[in-house]
C-alpha cells in the first residue's frame, strides 16, 4: 500500500482547506497514493487557534465539504483520512475520518479531552480501527500520544499501521517540543512493534513532526517542518525481526498478567 500524509497550513476557511485537501489528493493519486491523510481539525480550523470555538463552525458546509470528499474518493479510486470538526445529533466531535471510494464513510472522534479539547468537544467512543486493501489501520488523535494505554488497545487488535493526527503547533519556535512528540511517536511504534505514521500543521511554528516510523522506530521518512508538503511511503507487510519478535512476547505475557 502507497500511503502519503499532506502538512499545511491551516485556516479558519473551509472552503480554502477543501481546496488544498482537493489539490493534495490529486497529486497523491498522480503517485499512485493508495491513502492519503491530513492534520486534525484540517478541515474546519482548530479552536481557539483558528476559529473562537467549535459552536462557531458553519456544520452545514462542513457536510457539503464531506460530500465533495466522498465524491473526489469515488472518482479517483482512492482513500482519505481527513479531521474535522463535526456535529452529530446537537454533540460536536473532534473527528478522524475516513473516506474510501462507493462506501459509506467511517470515523474515529478523539477521547483525550483537555483544555481546549475539553471546551468544545464531547469523548468519542469508537475504537478507531479501519481496514483498507486488507490492511488493519489504527487512528488516534494529538494529545491521545502522550499516552501508551490509547495505543495498548490497538496492539491488542494486532493493527499493521498506527496514524496519529496532530494539529500541534506553538507561536514561537520550540525545536525541544518537536523533538519531544516526535520521542514519543517514536516510542509507541517500538513499544507497539507497529508502523507508526503521523501528520501535522505546519503554522505558525510545527511541534510534531510529518514522519513515518518503522516497527523498531527507525525513521522512514519526514517531512521538513513548518513547509507545505508531500511524504510518500511504500508500506509493504514484513516479519519481524530478532528484537520485534521479542517486544511481541514480552508484551503478549504482560497483558495476560494484565487481564488476569
Amino acid at each position: 500500500m502507497k500511503i502519503a500524509a499532506y502538512q499545511f497550513k491551516i485556516t479558519k476557511n473551509i472552503r480554502s482547506n477543501l481546496s488544498t485537501i482537493e489539490n493534495a489528493v490529486t497529486e497523491a493519486k498522480r503517485k499512485d497514493v493508495n491513502l492519503i491523510i491530513f492534520p486534525e481539525c484540517c478541515l474546519t480550523g482548530y479552536p481557539p487557534r483558528d476559529i473562537e470555538c467549535a459552536d462557531f463552525v458553519d456544520f452545514c458546509e462542513v457536510e457539503k465539504a464531506c460530500n465533495k470528499i466522498q465524491e473526489l474518493a469515488n472518482a479517483l479510486t482512492i482513500c482519505m483520512i481527513i479531521g474535522t470538526i463535526y456535529k452529530e445529533q446537537n454533540r460536536i466531535f473532534n473527528r478522524a475520518i475516513l473516506f474510501q471510494p462507493n462506501q459509506e464513510s467511517t470515523y474515529y472522534d478523539k477521547r483525550a479531552l483537555y483544555g481546549w479539547d475539553s471546551d468544545n468537544f464531547e469523548n468519542g467512543n469508537a475504537q478507531g480501527i479501519f481496514e483498507i486493501q486488507g490492511i488493519k489501520i489504527g487512528v488516534r488523535i494529538c494529545f491521545e500520544i502522550r499516552f501508551p494505554e490509547y495505543f495498548r488497545e490497538l496492539y491488542r487488535e494486532r493493527t499493521d499501521i498506527n496514524i496519529v493526527l496532530f494539529y500541534d503547533v506553538s507561536d514561537t519556535e520550540s525545536t525541544q517540543r518537536y523533538e519531544m512528540i516526535k520521542g514519543h511517536i517514536q516510542t509507541r511504534a517500538v513499544e507497539n512493534v507497529t508502523t507508526t505514521i503521523s501528520v501535522n500543521a505546519i503554522s505558525p511554528y510545527q511541534t510534531a513532526p510529518t514522519a513515518v516510523f518503522d516497527k523498531s522506530g527507525v525513521i522512514c521518512e519526514e517531512c521538513i517542518r513548518n513547509r507545505e508538503e508531500m511524504l510518500t511511503f511504500d508500506y509493504v507487510k514484513e516479519d519481524d525481526n530478532f528484537g520485534e519478535t521479542g517486544r511481541r512476547i514480552i508484551s503478549d505475557q504482560l497483558l495476560h498478567y494484565s487481564i488476569k
